[in-house]
């Protein structure tokens, strides 16, 4: 696995007019500069239909987590914790908005799984509960390029929820950008979008980690080697990924 930034270059077929020959995804300076700690690590991959079963992997994750689950509640977890203080920091009520991998694993203890969607979406979910941290996964080719960018709104921006409404974050409210000024999730970590959502024509993804509590560096790494390894043995795709730092932020990939 590579981890320096870098271009990642597939050909691929171009089936929607938001694609962009090259793309970049990166957190605002801004970000870093409030949030020191954060750890995020990116993977494009090509390639990525909705045919492969992961349900065996996904189930060997989240047994994983249901082990963790025994001994404390989600709520104990440094993970967990370290994004509640986050989102107290920016002004945001964390047991009312939950980061995305908090909402998960209190799925699993309450329910005993999670919803099957996509068998990238619930691969990947499963890895979140299993490291307990956001794992976001976005259709490539539903986001405008060249920029995507974690920052804080100005409140232009459009989000379209899952059922089909449109919503404006508020100014400040930290989310993904594109370049048409869509938001792809609603404060940061906590939902994504239904524009960008992964479904069965899906064929080029952009996968994000980030994780805010001690050790998140190492975490982020070990969970894209093993998205990355995941996604080689049940689609034989090729991929590309990026840890990124304050020092090297940006992860540029496309065709």
């Amino acid at each position: 696995m590579d981890h320096a930034p870098g271009r990642v270059v597939f050909p691929t077929p171009r089936s929607d007019p938001e694609e962009t020959l090259t793309m970049r995804f990166r957190h605002a300076d801004t970000i870093w500069a409030t949030f020191p700690e954060l750890a995020s690590g990116a993977l494009y991959a090509t390639g990525v239909g909705a045919a492969a079963d992961t349900g065996p992997r996904a189930a060997a994750y989240t047994s994983r987590a249901r082990a963790r689950l025994a001994g404390a509640g989600e709520g104990e977890f440094p993970e967990v914790l370290a994004w509640r203080r986050a989102f107290t920091r920016l002004g945001v009520k964390p047991t009312q908005y939950r980061s995305a991998s908090e909402s998960l694993l209190r799925r699993l203890r309450k329910d005993g799984a999670l919803p099957r969607i996509h068998p990238l979406v619930d691969l990947c979910n499963a890895l979140s509960v299993a490291y307990a941290v956001p794992v976001a996964v976005l259709d490539a080719d539903r986001i405008a390029g060249p920029l995507l960018e974690v920052r804080p709104a100005v409140g232009d921006e459009t989000y379209t929820a899952f059922g089909g409404g449109v919503e404006r974050p508020a100014p400040g409210e930290v989310t993904f950008v594109d370049s048409a000024g869509r938001a792809h999730a609603r404060r940061w970590t906590h939902r994504q979008s239904g524009h960008s959502a992964v479904g069965e024509h899906t064929r080029r993804v952009l996968v994000v980690a980030e994780a805010m509590h001690d050790g998140g560096a190492e975490t982020v790494s070990e969970l894209l080697k093993t998205v990355q390894e995941e996604v080689a043995a049940h689609w034989g795709a090729v991929t590309g990924t990026a840890v990124l730092t304050r020092g090297a932020p940006e992860f540029v990939f496309g065709d």
